[in-house]
């Protein structure tokens, strides 16, 4: 998440001499690339690794800090929410067995992890969006107390009107309002480095531009979002949509996403596209930097261009130039940041060395990619990716091909290619994009969890099938198979319900009524549908009364002549009590008793977001 030192309240001056020390970072940057101090001749991997944490109960669990505490490694840092960490992991020159070595590094890494969380019943799981996640984890309660997290959240929200609205479709819809940038927490990721050449960097750029489609494609893990079976890389749409800050207006103003995947070609240098960057996003949060980067420069020292690391880091390219300092000198280089986390570290390890393959291994003939391959086929690629997975049929040199004779036929071998050319050790070639090919005709990680999804649903509700698929996926990645030898048969444990508030349990898709909508339709949906119990809304989705069969049947007795005429307004129950998501589900029985009501309408901030019933909670009703 970058640089944690931040003020929450800046001043204007504090901004200006902030946006000063941008525009000196890039006259450093200008002037260190024209003099050859930005290291080349040498290429360098890394990558850090984002992943949950859940309690005995599969759920999202809120210890975060207690585990980094116990863990006490420098490796580890903080995410924006208490429910995930991340491993930052060392750079390895690219060589030899740089990714046996990284490989090793991660697995003690997260089997440090492992423990530390066990000693306080949490454990860990690798996954692009946890399948337990809800709406109830996305509370600014389960935001990690960090300033830079707040301020954030603040500036975004200034920027975006006060909420976010987003809509994602696949299989299900997804139509949601938030007023927090939680919803990014959803997401986790396996971030991976490649340092590049100062003088190829726009070049190596728009190759890793070319590619990602095709690498998407097949490392897809992340299909499902509360439930909802929605594009195979949810997270894509999910980071774009929970924290777009564009305003809608009438004029056609063609106003860049914060998430993008970009809309051209990248031109001339690495310093154009921080150019471009600050001329076309406003700078979110600012902060006090000490030391003027051109000053550094002339003390013979190497800049950290703090100001534009820090603006660079508000910016969510899919592929994201960075600027950075190692053992006293400068690099640059590209960070992935499209690839999930999981399904294993066997699967992780393959999918980076594949992009790095394929990334060392460019043919002379895609050096200048504009002449050869329209900017908007790759875009569009890289759309189908998300949405379809290896279903995909990728526009490749201005053909059609299916994804899967397209890495088979012209991608693995370049792969292979490349990593000879950097003499990558030929056990760690085969091996690992052995799983590539295998997996490209297998199943991905999102095929699988939809597969075994929609199996345990045909025998459970979508909560607890959702619990024992996360249980699932577990115990797969502690074995450390690739996904495309897991099987889908998941066995289901006799007692399997660990739901314990209403927001777990509740109905999501509701009917509902407008409170100006004529009495005799509520009537007559109530009779087709078979429906006890519907909620009352205005034109805001704010619940203002509720209609129940039995209040129906009392008042057929003692009815108005004009009822059949009657708004719905004139007939609803408008006392109504309700729940939040939070709330226990033994205190909503106690509710439903103590008030001998059949249902509780569940609201947040006044909005309908469920409904729960008798017959929702009469199997935990142990009382």
């Amino acid at each position: 998440m970058g640089d944690h030192n931040i003020n929450k309240e800046t001043d204007d001056r504090t901004r200006l001499e902030f946006i000063k020390h941008l525009l000196d970072d890039i006259a450093a940057l200008q002037q260190m690339y024209e003099e050859g101090k930005i290291e080349s001749g040498i290429v360098r991997i890394g990558a850090e690794q984002e992943f949950c944490l859940v309690n005995e109960n599969w759920r999202p669990s809120n210890k975060a800090l207690g585990v980094l505490k116990a863990v006490n490694d420098p490796h580890f840092t903080t995410e924006l929410a208490l429910y995930n960490l991340e491993i930052n992991l060392d750079p390895f020159e690219l060589k030899t067995n740089a990714f046996s070595k990284m490989e090793k590094q991660l697995k003690e890494l997260l089997e440090l992890a492992y423990k530390a969380a066990a000693e306080d019943d949490t454990r860990i799981v690798l996954t692009g969006i946890l399948p337990t996640i809800s709406k109830a984890e996305l509370k600014l309660d389960f935001m990690t107390p960090n300033p830079r997290y707040y301020a954030l959240n603040d500036r975004m929200l200034e920027l975006g009107g006060s909420e976010f609205r987003m809509h994602l479709t696949g299989v299900d819809d997804l139509s949601i309002k938030h007023d927090s940038i939680l919803f990014e927490a959803c997401n986790t990721s396996f971030q991976t480095h490649l340092q590049i050449e100062p003088e190829d960097f726009v070049s190596s750029y728009n190759w890793a531009q070319a590619i990602a489609g095709p690498v998407l494609a097949l490392s897809v893990n992340a299909p499902l979002l509360f439930g909802r079976e929605l594009w195979n890389e949810t997270r894509i749409a999910l980071l774009q949509q929970s924290i777009d800050m564009r305003d809608v207006s009438h004029a056609m103003m063609n106003q860049q996403a914060r998430v993008t995947f970009g809309d051209s070609w990248a031109e001339g240098t690495i310093i154009d596209l921080f150019k471009n960057e600050i001329s076309r996003y406003k700078i979110l949060i600012s902060k006090e930097i000490e030391e003027n980067s051109l000053d550094v420069l002339k003390d013979g020292r190497t800049p950290k261009l703090k100001a534009l690391n820090l603006h660079n880091g508000t910016i969510y390219r899919w592929n994201r130039p960075c600027y950075g300092v190692g053992n006293g000198k400068a690099h640059v280089r590209i960070e992935n940041r499209y690839m999930p986390a999981g399904p294993t570290v066997i699967d992780e390890m393959a999918n980076f060395a594949f992009w790095v393959g394929l990334m060392v291994g460019r043919p002379q003939a895609f050096d200048n990619l504009p002449e050869v391959m329209d900017f908007k086929d790759v875009k569009l690629n890289f759309i189908k990716a998300a949405r379809n997975g290896s279903e995909s049929v990728m526009c490749w040199m201005g053909e059609e091909i299916p994804l899967k004779e397209l890495v088979l036929d012209k991608l693995l071998p370049i792969a292979h290619a490349g990593l000879q050319r950097m003499n990558i050790d030929q056990t760690d070639i085969d091996r690992l994009l052995n799983v590539i090919k295998e997996r490209t005709v297998g199943q991905t990680g999102s095929q699988w969890m939809v597969k075994s999804y929609r199996k345990l649903r045909k025998k459970l509700k979508r909560d607890e099938a959702l619990v024992v698929l996360t249980k699932s996926i577990c115990e797969n990645q502690r074995q450390n198979q690739p996904v495309h030898k897991w099987s889908n048969d998941i066995a289901i444990p006799e007692s399997n319900s660990s739901a314990s508030t209403v927001g777990h349990i509740m109905h999501t898709r509701l009917l509902t009524i407008l409170e100006n909508d004529l009495a005799e339709l509520t009537l007559r949906i109530m009779q087709w549908k078979n429906i006890h119990h519907l909620p009352i809304v205005d034109t805001n989705d704010n619940l203002v009364g509720l209609l129940t069969w039995t209040h129906l049947q009392h008042l057929s007795k003692n009815a108005p002549e004009d009822i059949n005429l009657l708004p719905v307004s004139g007939i609803m129950v408008k006392e109504v009590l309700t729940v939040n998501t939070s709330t226990g589900i033994q205190e909503a029985i106690s509710l439903m008793k103590e008030n001998s009501i059949g249902c509780l309408p569940v609201v947040e901030k006044g909005k309908l977001v469920g409904i729960v019933t008798v017959k929702n909670l009469l199997q935990f009703d142990h009382e």
